[in-house]
C-alpha cells in the first residue's frame, strides 16, 4: 500500500533495536481516516474469503482490526494480554512473546466470541518474528474456526516471521513490507 509506505517515510522514526516508531498515526495517536483506508484495503485483499470475524491482540492491533471489521461488516475480537475479572467461562489461551516489550503474555479470548462456525482473519499492526500471529493462530485452532489468513499493517521482512508463516501455508498479506531499516533509511519490498 503505497500510501502507508509514504506515511512511514514521512512520519516514522527508526529507533535502536530495529524498532519503528509510528506513534503519530498508528499505535499511539490514531489517524482514524487513514486507519479506515487501511481497513478498506484489507477488505479488498480478502474479498470473497468468507471472513466472519477479525481477530487481533491488544492494544495496537485493535484500531486496524476495527477498520477492517467496519469495511468487511464483521465483528472484531481482541485477545486480552491478561485475564481480567470481566472474562469468565471457557477460554482459549496461549503464550505470546512481544518483541517490542521483550516479555511473554498469556493471552486469552472468551470462547463465546469464536466458534467452529467462524472464518477468522487475523489482523495486527506489526509482523516481525511472527510470535503474536502464531499465538493468535493457536487460538483460532483451539476454537475450531477456519483461518482465512493474516494481515499486518507493517511487516519487517528482514526478521523472517512472515516468511516462516507463509512456508507453513498461512496466507499472509502485509500492507507495507520493510526489507531493511537503519541510519534513518527505510527500504520497502516492491509489492
Amino acid at each position: 500500500m503505497k500510501a502507508l509506505e509514504e506515511k512511514i517515510l514521512k512520519e516514522g522514526k527508526v529507533l535502536p533495536g530495529n524498532i519503528l516508531k509510528v506513534g503519530s498515526f498508528l499505535n499511539h495517536r490514531l489517524d482514524v481516516e487513514f486507519i479506515m483506508e487501511m481497513g478498506r484495503e484489507i477488505a479488498r485483499l480478502f474479498e470473497g474469503a468468507g471472513v466472519t470475524k477479525i481477530l487481533t491482540i491488544e492494544a495496537s492491533g485493535i484500531a486496524i482490526a476495527v477498520g477492517a471489521g467496519a469495511a468487511m461488516h464483521v465483528p472484531a475480537v481482541f485477545a486480552k494480554k491478561n485475564k481480567t475479572g470481566n472474562v469468565d467461562g471457557e477460554l482459549y489461551q496461549t503464550v505470546v512473546h512481544s518483541y517490542t516489550h521483550g516479555t511473554d503474555y498469556n493471552v486469552v479470548v472468551s470462547a463465546e466470541h469464536l466458534s467452529a462456525d467462524d472464518t477468522v482473519l487475523i489482523v495486527d499492526d506489526f509482523l516481525a518474528n511472527g510470535k503474536a500471529l502464531l499465538g493468535l493462530i493457536d487460538i483460532v485452532e483451539q476454537s475450531g474456526a477456519s483461518l482465512a489468513g493474516a494481515v499486518s499493517a507493517i511487516e519487517k521482512g528482514f526478521q523472517k516471521g512472515g516468511d516462516e508463516l507463509r512456508a507453513r501455508g498461512v496466507r499472509v498479506e502485509s500492507l507495507a513490507i520493510i526489507d531493511s531499516m537503519g541510519d534513518g533509511n527505510i527500504k520497502f519490498r516492491p509489492q
